[in-house]
């Protein structure tokens, strides 16, 4: 269900449910997928430039494991930016699924209004941890309005992962492709208590299936 021009958004609730709706039914959708992906860091105290090149795999079980392929730069910029972020984002998939889940189970939903992204229309929600745990925020999701997908998440995290980092803010980027919330690219500041603020840019590309699934998929096989 999309939204034309001069209809009212559904009630808050409504496009709540919808969302985690749609956000369960493509679950599975990921398992056995890769993406290349480019990681671009900056610690600006120390002008030091670091850029990783790899290969981003989904397991059939939805973990998540990256293949080295190329990295540039300075080795401090790889240890405490681009490893740091590889290591927690493996970590997280390994503990993690429903207590971390963004869903009225966690969270609080504020309706906030509508907005656009990339040329689609979106509910804007404001979105407040219920419990200070670690990898939950507190900022914005924005849903697209026609799928109920994820298009952007962004604000900062409410418990910090280590006794040495201040702040962690971020902006998580998502494109809608196929009926599936691929990710786009994510901006992250962390602010650390050794080294300052260091920076990370991530931009994904080349969404491949794998080629077994995609087969079953088209012919309705499990």
């Amino acid at each position: 269900m999309s939204l034309v021009a001069g209809e009212s958004a559904p009630p808050a609730d409504a496009i709540v449910d919808h969302y985690c709706a749609a956000t369960r039914a493509q679950e599975g959708s990921l398992s056995g997928a890769s993406m290349e992906v480019d990681m671009d860091g900056y610690i600006p105290k120390l002008k030091k430039h670091g850029k990783l090149h790899a290969l981003r795999k989904i397991s059939p079980l939805g973990l998540i494991k990256y293949e080295r392929l190329l990295f540039e730069g300075d080795r401090t910029v790889n240890k405490e930016v681009i490893q740091r972020y590889l290591n927690a984002e493996v970590e997280l998939q390994k503990d993690r699924r429903t207590d971390t889940a963004i869903t009225p189970e966690n969270y609080k939903f504020k309706y906030k209004g509508m907005n656009r992204s990339d040329g689609r229309d979106v509910y804007v929600f404001q979105v407040t941890p219920k419990q200070k745990r670690e990898s939950l925020f507190k900022g914005e999701v924005w849903i697209d309005t026609e799928t109920y997908l994820k298009v952007q998440e962004s604000g900062s995290l409410v418990k910090n992962p280590s006794i040495l980092i201040k702040k962690v803010a971020f902006i998580r980027k998502y494109e809608i492709h196929n009926g599936i919330s691929l990710p786009k690219q994510v901006l992250s500041v962390v602010d650390t208590r050794l080294v300052g603020k260091a920076e990370l840019t991530i931009d994904f590309t080349k969404f491949e299936i794998d080629p077994s699934r995609r087969t079953n998929a088209e012919t309705g096989d499990q």
